[in-house]
């Protein structure tokens, strides 16, 4: 006769001491995993930011570009856009910086952002000649004094800065000039 084998008790709590581990490590993978993707998701989010900036102080200097440019009172056309210089717009049409064929020849300027370099556009549009000057005279202005004189164009300056894969920024001024 055979002798029937016994089975140990810590034999069957090895077992479930085993099981137990596999089971803490799988939740701990997935802890790990999980807390991974969120800061891969962080890691883009803070690229996207910085991209959005660098997109935004392009688009800045393109604005400035613009109002340097406005500020020596352009010759612009009769009607319409050409190379970036725009007629008084019709108030029944649509903004003329939502037309593409207005920035294909819209010049641009080159900005330098530390280690990389960005090329934004810009369009003056002549938004009113013969504005009085946005002060207004009062009892303690003599007159004749140039605060109370003259008059002012006013111009629509509007910068866009894009690159493929990039953030795309709009940036817009109203800029008077006397």
């Amino acid at each position: 006769m055979r002798p029937t084998p016994i089975t140990s008790p810590s034999r069957q709590r090895g077992a479930a001491t085993l099981i137990t581990v596999l089971i803490l490590l799988l939740v701990i993978a997935l802890l790990g995993l999980a807390s991974l993707r969120g800061t891969l998701m962080e890691e883009r989010m803070s690229s996207s930011v910085r991209d959005r900036g660098l997109s935004f102080q392009a688009a800045e200097a393109a604005l400035r570009e613009g109002e340097l440019l406005a500020s020596t009172k352009p010759a612009l056309p009769a009607s319409g856009c050409s190379k970036g210089l725009c007629a008084k717009p019709d108030p029944t049409a649509a903004p003329v910086w939502e037309d593409e064929a207005v920035w294909t020849d819209a010049p641009e300027t080159l900005v330098n952002l530390g280690t990389e370099t960005a090329r934004p556009k810009f369009i003056v549009e002549l938004l009113a000649n013969n504005v009085p000057p946005r002060g207004s005279c009062t009892t303690e202005h003599v007159i004749g004094e140039s605060a109370c004189s003259g008059t002012e164009s006013r111009y629509r300056i509007t910068a866009l800065s894009r690159a493929n894969g990039r953030a795309e920024v709009m940036l817009q001024s109203i800029y008077a000039v006397p």
